[in-house]
Order: C-alpha cells, then sequence, then structure tokens
C-alpha cells in the first residue's frame, strides 16, 4: 500500500517541543472524552458568566489518560493560574496551609493522586473546599489556640488512579466528579498527527494509525512511541515515519502487535509457563517478573485483562486462551478446576 502523507496539524507558534508543548491548551484542542468536555465545557461557561470560581473537579482515571492536561485547560479557560502539587507530597497541614494561602482569586489548585492525602491534611482541606476558610491551630497543649484565616475562591482539580480510596466526605465536596476513559484508535491518531505537528516529524496516515493502534488506549503512550519511531526514522531511515518504518521501529522497542511490551509478555510466561496457567499469588507474580506487585496491578494488570490475556480470581490470576496464543504456545487441553472470578 502507498503511503498517504498528512499535513501536519497546525499548533501555536508559543507552543513548546516537550511533555508540556504535546499538552492541549484549550478544550477545543483535546481530543476524545466527548462526554467530559461537554460536561466541563457548561461548568466553565456557567462559572464565567456569573464571573466566580469554577467548582472543585475530581478527575479519574488510568494513567495517562490526561488529568493533569484537563487541569490545565481547566486554568486556561479560566484565565488563571494552575498550582500543582501531589498527595504524598503534602505530609503536614502546614504543607497545604503554605499553598493554600498563596492562592489568588479564582486559581486552581491541582492535587495529583489526591487519594494519597493523609487524614490530617484531608480535615484541612474540608473547610478550604467547602467554605474557603483555613483553620490553623497556633501552640500546643493548653495554651494551643485555632486561627481561622479566610481564602480566596479557588478550584480544587483531584486527579486520582484509585477511586475506591477516596474518601466519601472528601468525594462529596467535589461539584463535578468525572472518569476518563480509554481513547479509542482513531483519537489516538489524531493526538499522534497533532504530536507529529509539534515535534515536526513527517508521518504517513498508516505511519500514524500504526503507532495508534499499539497505544492501548493510552496518550502519554502514543507520544512515547512516536518519539521513540522518530528516533528510529532518524537513525535507520530518512526520518519520515511510513507504516513500514512504524512497524520496525516498534518491533526494534519491544511493542507487539498487540502493543504488549517486554513486561507484559513476560507476565503472560511466567503465569503460563512456570505457574501452569496460575491460579498464582499476586505477590509471587512480581516477584518472578521482577517488579512490584502495585506495578503489576496498576499498570500491567488492566491492559492484560481488558485484552481477555489474564483473569482476576479469589485464588489468584489465571491465564486465558489468548494468552496461550499470544506468546506461541498450545492452549492446554487438560480442564483446570472451576474457579470463581471476583
Amino acid at each position: 500500500m502507498r503511503d498517504e502523507f498528512l499535513e501536519p496539524t497546525p499548533v501555536s507558534d508559543h507552543e513548546e517541543v516537550d511533555e508540556v508543548g504535546l499538552r492541549p491548551r484549550r478544550l477545543s484542542e483535546f481530543v476524545g472524552q466527548r462526554e467530559l468536555k461537554e460536561h466541563l465545557s457548561i461548568v466553565l461557561e456557567a462559572a464565567k458568566m456569573r464571573g466566580q470560581a469554577a467548582d472543585h473537579l475530581l478527575l479519574a482515571g488510568p494513567p495517562g489518560l490526561g488529568k493533569t492536561s484537563m487541569a490545565g485547560i481547566v486554568a486556561t479557560e479560566m484565565g488563571v493560574h494552575m498550582h500543582i502539587t501531589s498527595g504524598p507530597a503534602l505530609e503536614r497541614a502546614g504543607d497545604l496551609a503554605a499553598i493554600l494561602t498563596k492562592l489568588e482569586d479564582g486559581d486552581v489548585l491541582f492535587i495529583d493522586e489526591i487519594h494519597r492525602l493523609s487524614r490530617t491534611v484531608e480535615e484541612i482541606l474540608y473547610p478550604a473546599m467547602e467554605d474557603f476558610q483555613l483553620d490553623i491551630v497556633v501552640g500546643k497543649g493548653p495554651a494551643a489556640s485555632s486561627i481561622r484565616l479566610s481564602l480566596p475562591n479557588f478550584t480544587l482539580v483531584g486527579a486520582t488512579t484509585r477511586t475506591g480510596m477516596i474518601t466519601g466526605p472528601l468525594r462529596d465536596r467535589f461539584g463535578l466528579v468525572a472518569r476518563l476513559d480509554y481513547y479509542a484508535d482513531d483519537e489516538l491518531e489524531s493526538i499522534v498527527r497533532r504530536a507529529a505537528g509539534i515535534l515536526k516529524v513527517q508521518v504517513s496516515a498508516e505511519g500514524a494509525w500504526e503507532i495508534a493502534r499499539r497505544s492501548r488506549g493510552t496518550p502519554r503512550i502514543a507520544n512515547r512511541l512516536l518519539r521513540r519511531v522518530r528516533d528510529f526514522a532518524e537513525v535507520r531511515g530518512d526520518g519520515t515515519v511510513t507504516e513500514a518504518t512504524a512497524r520496525e521501529g516498534l518491533r526494534v522497542f519491544g511493542v507487539d502487535e498487540r502493543g504488549l511490551d517486554k513486561v507484559d509478555r513476560a507476565i503472560l510466561g511466567a503465569i503460563c509457563k512456570q505457574f501452569g496457567g496460575g491460579p498464582v499469588g499476586l505477590s509471587t507474580l512480581a516477584i518472578s517478573v521482577g517488579e512490584q506487585p502495585e506495578t503489576v496491578e496498576d499498570m500491567y494488570e488492566p491492559f492484560l485483562i481488558q485484552q481477555g490475556m489474564l483473569a482476576r480470581t479469589p485464588r489468584g490470576r489465571i491465564a486465558m486462551p489468548i494468552a496461550y496464543q499470544h506468546i506461541g504456545m498450545a492452549v492446554p487441553t487438560v480442564d483446570r478446576p472451576a474457579v470463581l472470578f471476583d
């Protein structure tokens, strides 16, 4: 098939060629998440009409789907500054107080991994979100006293990869709770084309599609694969990303036809070969592939389960027939004892 080359998607002159530069700055530039964009456009437009700060927003979903980008878009659309921190970084109440007192009217405070906030910090956040008041305790023991400071109206945007770990009182204080879904291949192709325009990479329609369909439904992975294929094309080719170049480049960097990388295949190989198809516990599986259990559970298992290669059961992880086929093994004919899926 003859490669059809696409014109790079136009980008602003001030966009930088780095990870920040690849992030969309406006809702109109954000690809995918149609329902969330519609809801957010209404919320932001209503806030601007009233001359108020936007409601607090909680974004949930797997890593790499655009939660940080969406927080930046909220700040840009509202014409305010964004302050960025993370749950683990806010160890003491004073850490949060120092950030809150620096906010200006309407500013956006983005807290990544908000589910990892300590209980003490979370308690301080409640009145700040609801009444824009900050309670500070001065002194210790019987001489301690509480001082209440007024805060400017601000918008808190929280991001989490584990919605279930968000406490009910904190979740209820957000005006809009939204979940980001994995992207379709055609949406990822548009993202690859836009990134190629920013990075000044000449990419064919087939090359962009080849990268998109192996990106596991995740824009961050699509951008990363584009960079690696670009490097391959510049070193081993003429710098142009065609379908053949994309295929060969992804093969060199260990990304197969279904988007699985070295660790994905190691997980499947461990279950199918070392543990006879399972069930095998998470800790044992993680040790066998040299990864932390949390990494296996959060980063690799969701995609393998979505692809129908892996299943979680009360007794452990088991390999499905497609997993054997993918790693080139015959599907066992011996019946495994019945197991219940969790």
